[in-house]
């Protein structure tokens, strides 16, 4: 199984899906995420799909968004 490094071209991470919030908008202000074969979950902007992407482990994912979905990134979206 391939492993990926954080700030690995983005476009050498074959074979997955990456996935656009519904939230994005037409400026492309939005991030895109795919889960790779390991269980790893790439992170890329959407506007440089091309450009680097940064590799967390599922628990780093799981962690961050139950913290988003707990309101303690409020303060820098505003």
């Amino acid at each position: 199984m391939q492993q990926f490094d954080n700030g690995v071209q983005a476009s050498a991470i074959q074979g997955v899906r990456w996935t656009k919030s519904g939230r994005s908008n037409q400026s492309g202000n939005c991030v895109e995420v795919a889960q790779l074969p390991n269980g790893d979950v790439a992170v890329r902007n959407s506007r440089f799909p091309d450009g680097p992407a940064l590799v967390y482990t599922k628990a780093e994912i799981t962690a961050f968004v139950g913290g988003a979905k707990d309101g303690d990134f409020d303060p820098f979206t505003g």
